[in-house]
């Protein structure tokens, strides 16, 4: 079984092996481009440590990882313009870079490769996949519109925040995890038993990232800290901040998190002393190690070495970056 770090140059590899059309170079320039910036490739290796489970043959796996990481980087394309982001992994987005245009058609050209890749499989399990793969990009839109939407909204729920990040981030994990089983030769169970799992990491896997975008450390995080606090996006920090106060004290941190007069500095730091007097780190982190705890009892459904997606989900709950 390849670890974790092998399976990450190898998918690192066949994109670096990619050929692309020379013309037009504004549709693949961009796509080589934002698939040059790095990034985890959390959902290709867990692709393919699912597989690995069921089938050593890893070529055969190949194409479909591809598939997933082509679908993500579609969407990180199409999220950039919808945020306005300048930088992606610390460089200029696609669409500063080029233009929204650019950005929205080689993010079309990239989800149309998705399906290719995945296409290659045999008609037995491309059937079963393509269900599971239309279902999650559904589910990724849906996700996508839901956090818009709490962007107007003077009230969200942390029930409808945690089924926002589900859709948004984590069912591409599940769908990833459940996918690479079936072209393993998994059955519906084992599939179902990896897909909660991914899910569940990815729940818990947001969270972090929302806790780390105020606690975490710039060098380590590799962004802004405060940033979530700047735009004022409803968080789960900012959520439980909520309903852990009252009166006065509430409509203060409302305030304090819509205004746009304050320096961005002080914003920070005065709404992260308000979550540093709440404990909010300890009550993001206890929901943390919920959501940790439901994907290994999901995990041990499944028969076989299991070390590798055990690593990869502590990784994923003490990372720092």
């Amino acid at each position: 079984m390849k670890s974790i770090d092998e399976l990450r140059n190898l998918v690192e590899q066949e994109l670096y092996d990619l050929k692309y059309p020379h013309t037009p170079a504004d549709l693949y320039l961009p796509i080589e481009y934002i698939l040059s910036l790095g990034g985890k490739r959390m959902r290709p290796i867990l692709l393919l440590l699912a597989f690995q489970l069921f089938d050593k043959d890893i070529k055969k796996a190949i194409k479909p990882s591809l598939s997933i990481e082509f679908f993500h980087n579609f969407t990180l394309l199409h999220d950039d313009i919808m945020d306005k982001a300048p930088l992606r992994r610390g460089k200029a987005t696609v669409h500063a870079k080029w233009n929204t245009n650019v950005a929205i058609l080689s993010g079309d050209a990239m989800l149309v490769k998705s399906y290719q890749y995945l296409s290659d499989l045999p008609s037995k399990q491309l059937s079963k996949c393509l269900d599971i793969y239309n279902k999650m990009a559904l589910k990724v839109c849906e996700g996508q519109q839901f956090d818009m939407d709490f962007e107007i909204q003077a009230e969200v729920t942390m029930e409808s925040y945690l089924k926002m990040i589900e859709y948004k981030t984590a069912v591409l994990l599940g769908a990833a995890l459940q996918i690479g089983a079936i072209i393993g030769g998994a059955n519906e169970k084992q599939g179902k038993a990896l897909y909660d799992f991914g899910r569940n990491i990815g729940i818990a896997f947001q969270l972090k990232d929302d806790l780390l975008d105020v606690f975490g450390d710039k060098k380590s995080f590799g962004k802004q800290i405060g940033g979530d606090i700047i735009s004022g996006k409803k968080t789960c920090l900012y959520l439980k901040a909520l309903s852990l106060s009252e009166g006065q004290e509430k409509m203060d941190l409302v305030n304090l998190y819509s205004s746009g007069g304050l320096n961005a500095t002080e914003k920070v730091e005065r709404v992260k002393f308000i979550y540093g007097s709440m404990n909010l780190k300890e009550h993001i982190n206890s929901l943390i190690d919920d959501y940790y705890l439901k994907a290994m009892k999901s995990l041990k459904k499944i028969n076989g070495n299991l070390s590798q997606l055990e690593l990869f989900a502590s990784l994923l709950k003490k990372r720092e970056s």
